[in-house]
């Protein structure tokens, strides 16, 4: 199974946001049970700039982002994912660069506190619960 990792998750881990903490470290741990997590290469300097802005020290954001890649691999971004992306013409530009990215590498399904942001969406788009309660049904 292949899944792309919303920015949003992976922040809920970092910055140890406690609402969503639990499921979140749950879904990056699904990593070590042979599921393929990717995040997407656009993605990562958003996380970087969120988590030095919050946590206010590079070295802290740098240390994060190593750990974060031990558990998810990068999807790249290239212009045809940014082409693909327009062409969505979504309100949200970085929502449609995500599915594109997803689409492209041909992700089971994308894993997102923000669902409601890919309504127009083939792929399967689901919450980190979701996405839990998917993978003990099928165990």
């Amino acid at each position: 199974m292949k899944i792309l990792v919303d920015a949003n998750i992976a922040l809920d881990v970092l910055l140890q946001r406690q609402s969503f903490y639990v499921s979140a470290t749950k879904v990056l741990g699904l990593s070590k049970g042979g599921i393929e997590l990717f995040i997407s290469a656009s993605t990562i300097t958003d996380i970087y700039y969120i988590v030095r802005r919050g946590l206010k020290s590079k070295e802290t954001a740098i240390a994060l982002l190593k750990n974060l890649l031990t558990s998810v691999d990068i999807a790249a971004v290239t212009g045809s994912e940014i082409r693909q992306a327009i062409d969505l013409e979504w309100s949200d530009f970085e929502d449609a660069v995500q599915y594109a990215t997803g689409e492209n590498i041909a992700v089971d399904y994308i894993v997102t506190r923000n669902t409601s942001d890919y309504t127009s969406a083939a792929l399967p788009v689901v919450t980190p619960d979701e996405l839990l309660g998917i993978i003990i049904s099928n165990a």
